[in-house]
């Protein structure tokens, strides 16, 4: 097993590791199943002779496809570098799945089960074991989506 690691906020490395860590193989390793897991076999390439190992906070399995070592595909072997604009491309897109979950988790708690916002946030928060952002930064979060996505202008009315 290949893996290479990315620099990403504390919290989002915090979210990964509780949600796809593997207690087997001691790393954190994607289903397949997952678009984060072709998003990450697709930006993988040759590692240049002069760049030095990756150092970050995020450590994860590269993915092993059983067509790698057909023609035009990729072993971990050899394709194991992310660029920098790859890392970030991978760091957004963690991000965009954490918050993601935790709007959604908190729109579910809410409305279908009638638990309070900061309640599912420290669930949240407790779940994935996230000890690097705080609360009242993920309930301002969700606070901003929701009125960016859901308030709606009022009708401005002219007076003649």
């Amino acid at each position: 097993m290949v893996t290479t690691r990315i620099s990403v906020e504390p919290h989002i490395a915090e979210y990964i590791k509780g949600k796809f860590f593997d207690h087997k193989s001691g790393t954190v390793r994607f289903p397949p199943t997952l678009d984060i897991y072709i998003l990450i076999y697709d930006l993988l390439q040759k590692r240049p002779n002069n760049c030095p190992l990756e150092s970050g906070n995020l450590e994860f399995a590269l993915p092993d496809r059983r067509d790698a070592n057909m023609a035009g595909g990729k072993s971990p072997e050899q394709f194991n570098y992310l660029s920098a604009r790859a890392s970030k491309r991978l760091g957004d897109k963690m991000r965009l799945m954490m918050w993601a979950e935790l709007h959604d988790l908190m729109d579910e708690n809410k409305h279908l089960k009638g638990i309070r916002f900061k309640d599912s946030v420290f669930q949240f928060l407790c779940r994935y074991g996230i000890e690097s952002i705080t609360e009242d930064a993920l309930l301002k979060n969700y606070q901003r989506w929701r009125d960016k996505l859901r308030r709606t202008t009022k009708r401005r009315y002219s007076r003649k």
